[in-house]
């Protein structure tokens, strides 16, 4: 990626002091990215008519304070946070939840990020670094269930027991599964993991279109 590498350079150019503010702002950033992130997820949920039933939270990331105020959030999670029970039907409700999170990448994150890496801004570079490339950190998590979901309406992979192995947010879990079952349908998996890494390369790319519309004169 270039627009971090350069970015990068930029901010290093404050030495150690740009250093660890971009890190400072990492750190900030992750941690605040975390919950806003999965709470989008419910939000592409409801706004389509759905039932979010179970979100999980780790506890650093306000799992505990936020199951005092809704009473679908558990704390405790094997990821920093997971929207493990809501309403998948019809498909595009179940893209919506997918997808809702990254409309923040599209715009301002991308926008934004690269106008702090620009500017030599380490601070707001760090900051929103999780927020911008939030589609390939996700390549697979949400980009391998977005690429699922897609791959699975093709009549190989359209079965409701191929939907069952393939769909999900875990790549190497879904991976396993289909290494167990009778007919493994790799090919299914492998259409979704392509699938996901070039919408992962398409959201960032709106960003960066939507930020030269921006910036340029």
């Amino acid at each position: 990626m270039l627009d971090f590498w350069n970015g990068l350079s930029r901010c290093l150019d404050h030495g150690y002091k740009g250093l660890f503010l971009a890190l400072l702002g990492l750190g900030l950033g992750w941690w605040m990215y975390v919950p806003v992130h999965e709470f989008m997820h419910v939000v592409g949920c409801v706004v389509t008519g759905g039932e979010v039933r179970e979100l999980r939270l780790d506890t650093i990331y306000g799992g505990r304070l936020f199951a005092q105020v809704f009473d679908f959030v558990k704390v405790g999670s094997a990821y920093a946070g997971q929207l493990t029970d809501f309403d998948r039907e019809p498909d595009l409700r179940y893209l919506s939840t997918v997808q809702m999170p990254f409309l923040l990448t599209i715009f301002p994150a991308v926008w934004l990020f690269q106008k702090c890496g620009r500017e030599g801004r380490p601070l707001g570079f760090g900051f929103l670094l999780p927020v911008a490339l939030a589609p390939f950190v996700s390549i697979t998590g949400d980009a391998y269930e977005t690429g699922s979901i897609l791959a699975t309406q093709l009549p190989p992979w359209s079965s409701p027991e191929m939907r069952e192995l393939l769909r999900g947010d875990d790549l190497v879990l879904c991976a396993h599964r289909v290494s167990q079952a009778a007919f493994s349908p790799w090919g299914g998996w492998a259409l979704s993991s392509l699938i996901g890494t070039v919408w992962a390369f398409a959201v960032y790319g709106l960003g960066a279109l939507i930020s030269r519309q921006l910036t340029s004169p």
